[in-house]
């Protein structure tokens, strides 16, 4: 099967169960029914950031594979980077069903999944048994347990297991669905927390990927400086801006719009663009920024670039259009690129808010 007989299937996923679907779409990854994207991309698509080659800038956001159960097939698919995760230290059923709801008239997903994986040791195991070379980037997005958890113990022990497999490591502190973790957005416990990490990383004696922070579309405008502030003192190399929303923007036209969960999708895309760009303000090219929320096309992948990010994120677009997506944006963005007249993806990160 390749990618594009596989998205034709997407509509009849749509008459199943939200996480039935997505748990039959991983399954079937597993299987390499989604086929792969054997083309080679567009040469103006290649970029360097984090110290790291990327053969694209579109990466599939933390949430769709959190214990990393198709990471090999969905890298097959074009992707330039894939996050697994969110990983936390053991396995969590999450919150109770039903929790993913799909709001079709608005192409937007809502979650309440409560960060469900079957926790770090299976992660780990299967994170072993990838090919190299990989045929994508791999970042792995660590998380804390609902329960029992210990921040200042956990981030850092998870961050030294993944290590040794991840080109990055994305610190997840701002799920709306896990009671308390967006709390650990404030100064002192987010500095605390980085502190920590910073320790482990230099304690460790091999691969050091680099540290990002995975940040919440519903911060204050106050907020920005202090997480930036807190990254730069521990030497984190950037932020991923943003997770999903609680806020419910106008108009969302979904029946399900006020089901409680994070929001993602195109209602997400303003206000996600307009944090990026807050947040590239105040970094000044000090961090790599990867923009996320909303993107469904080369023209919303450039906008974010433009905003101040390197790299880009995607996640209910992926969901509602399948594989054919990935080829597609990249051919829309190289177009978008060569339109406005930027010949690589440097050239063009951040000229919106210079």
């Amino acid at each position: 099967m390749t990618p594009r007989i596989a998205s034709t299937l997407m509509p009849l996923m749509r008459g199943i169960d939200p996480e039935r679907a997505h748990d039959l779409a991983l399954r079937a990854l597993r299987f390499g029914l989604a086929g792969a994207d054997r083309s080679p991309d567009d040469p103006i698509l290649a970029t360097e950031a984090l110290g790291i080659r990327f053969r694209n800038p579109i990466g599939l956001a933390a949430g769709f594979d959190k214990s990393a159960v198709a990471i090999a097939p969905l890298m097959r698919l074009g992707f330039g980077f894939v996050e697994a995760g969110s990983v936390t230290p053991k396995p969590q059923f999450g919150n109770p069903k039903p929790r993913l709801f799909r709001l079709v008239e608005d192409r937007a997903v809502i979650n309440r999944m409560g960060m469900n994986n079957a926790g770090l040791a299976p992660f780990l195991a299967r994170l072993a048994h990838l090919p190299n070379p990989r045929p994508a980037v791999l970042g792995c997005n660590i998380a804390i347990n609902k329960e029992g958890a210990a921040p200042l113990r956990d981030y850092p022990a998870l961050y030294t297991a993944v290590a040794p497999h991840a080109a990055y490591v994305a610190v997840n502190v701002s799920s709306p669905n896990t009671p308390g973790l967006r709390d650990l957005q404030g100064e002192q416990q987010l500095r605390d927390i980085l502190a920590a990490l910073a320790a482990a990383r230099d304690a460790i004696a091999g691969p050091r990927p680099p540290i990002l922070v995975k940040i919440a579309p519903d911060l204050s405008p106050g907020a920005v400086e202090p997480i930036v502030e807190s990254a730069l003192l521990h030497g984190i190399q950037g932020l991923i801006v943003s997770n999903t929303t609680i806020a419910r923007p106008a108009p969302l036209r979904s029946a399900l719009k006020s089901q409680a969960g994070g929001l993602s999708g195109p209602p997400l895309r303003e206000a996600s663009t307009e944090l990026l760009k807050r947040v590239a303000r105040v970094t000044q090219g000090r961090l790599t920024l990867i923009g996320c929320g909303g993107v469904g096309s080369g023209a919303d992948a450039l906008e974010k670039i433009k905003a101040g990010a390197s790299l880009v994120q995607l996640y209910a677009a992926f969901a509602y259009d399948g594989p054919a997506l990935i080829p597609r944006i990249k051919r829309e963005l190289a177009a978008a690129m060569r339109r406005e007249g930027f010949s690589s993806v440097a050239e063009a990160v951040g000229v919106d808010v210079r």
